[in-house]
């Protein structure tokens, strides 16, 4: 196989790993029973005008996850 192919189905997994993880931002509020942004290590601190909310614990969790997807794949193309 040719450089040009192995870019183009690199492209084309990353695609579908954004296409999917856009879907999952838009339907919001379907997936908060998994508990995703109320996990206990996400932080929020609200003032007087203003709330910082910083999601530690879910954007581990969901590196991990798309880690191990992307390990997966990498794994079972290879040759």
């Amino acid at each position: 196989m040719s450089n040009g192919s192995q870019i183009g189905k690199l492209l084309v997994i990353l695609g579908g790993v954004l296409l999917l993880v856009g879907l999952l931002f838009m339907a919001g509020s379907r997936f908060s029973f998994w508990g995703l942004g109320k996990l206990p290590g996400d932080f929020t601190f609200k003032g007087k005008n203003s709330t910082f909310y910083f999601p530690l614990a879910t954007c581990v969790l969901l590196s991990v996850i798309i880690t191990l997807v992307l390990w997966l794949v990498s794994h079972f193309t290879r040759r």
